[in-house]
Formats: C-alpha cells, sequence, structure tokens
C-alpha cells in the first residue's frame, strides 16, 4: 500500500442486485468487500462470488475508521437496527440507497430507537454521483464513484 493512502473497505448490506455489481467492482476498484446480510435464508444454494468476506452481522465485518457502509435495499425490516449498529462505530461513511426526493424510512426507524438528531444525519442519502442511475449496474457505479471521489477529497463531476 502506497504511504499516506488508508486501507479501503467497503461493507455493503443486504443482498441485492446492486449489492451483487457494487461488490464485484469494489474488489476491482482496490476496496476490501464485505457483504452482510442479517437474514441467513437470502444467501442459501450455491455460494456466489460476491467479495472477499461474507457474514451475517456488523460485528463480524470488523468495521473501523477506513470502513465505507452502504444499506443496499431501503425495504428492509432490520434498517433501524443495522443503521444504529453501524453509527455506533467509528465508520468513515455510511450511506442507504433511496430516491432523493422522499424522507427514507430509516430516519423514522433510527427515531423510534432514539438516536439522536445529530447521529441520523450521518446517514448519506441519495448516496453517489447523480448521473440518473437506474439499473443496478448503474447505481452502483455511481454509488463507487461517490465514494472514491468523496475519499479523496473530490466533488465528483466534470470539473477539475
Amino acid at each position: 500500500m502506497s504511504e499516506g493512502v488508508s486501507p479501503r473497505r467497503l461493507v455493503v448490506v443486504f443482498e441485492s442486485p446492486t449489492a451483487e455489481v457494487m461488490l464485484r467492482l469494489a474488489v476491482e476498484a482496490g476496496f476490501q468487500s464485505v457483504l452482510v446480510e442479517p437474514d441467513q435464508s437470502r444467501l442459501q444454494g450455491t455460494p456466489r462470488p460476491h467479495g472477499d468476506l461474507f457474514v451475517h452481522d456488523l460485528e463480524a465485518a470488523h468495521l473501523d475508521e477506513h470502513t465505507d457502509v452502504v444499506l443496499s435495499d431501503h425495504h428492509r425490516d432490520e434498517i433501524g437496527e443495522v443503521l444504529k449498529a453501524a453509527l455506533e462505530q467509528r465508520t468513515r461513511w455510511i450511506g442507504i440507497l433511496g430516491k432523493p426526493t422522499i424522507e427514507g424510512p430509516h430516519v423514522r426507524m433510527l427515531r423510534d430507537l432514539d438516536v439522536p438528531e445529530d447521529q441520523i444525519a450521518r446517514v448519506h442519502r441519495p448516496i453517489g454521483l447523480n448521473i440518473g442511475a437506474k439499473t443496478p449496474a448503474e447505481i452502483a457505479i455511481a454509488t463507487l464513484a461517490g465514494l472514491i471521489a468523496d475519499r479523496n477529497g473530490r466533488p465528483g463531476g466534470f470539473d477539475f
């Protein structure tokens, strides 16, 4: 690893088509990638290559100050508990996929768990660069590009 470059870790929570693409591309972009899927029934059958590690909870993902956490589904019942646990760790960045025009359900879930507003505000939404992404692959690319831009202190776009 180059001097001054921190380790790159991407923890994607929830198995989804977007998660599969994001984890596959994350490895190519130099991230150690981890899939966290709390519902063990969603990973049954022949394992598919998603990244470096598959776990069922955030504790096993070993979050640290070099870790970016992305929730790849905004309709799961576990969102509040997962985000609360992520916010209690020293993660570099936390975000959840979702439409930018409506308040995400994670806000109410976190309030119901008595998470302070300043902590709720740490959860990025929308995430990724504004490229009009629609497909899982486009969403994954936009998200990874946004994480890389943020990590490198860049605005992400065509202005240099």
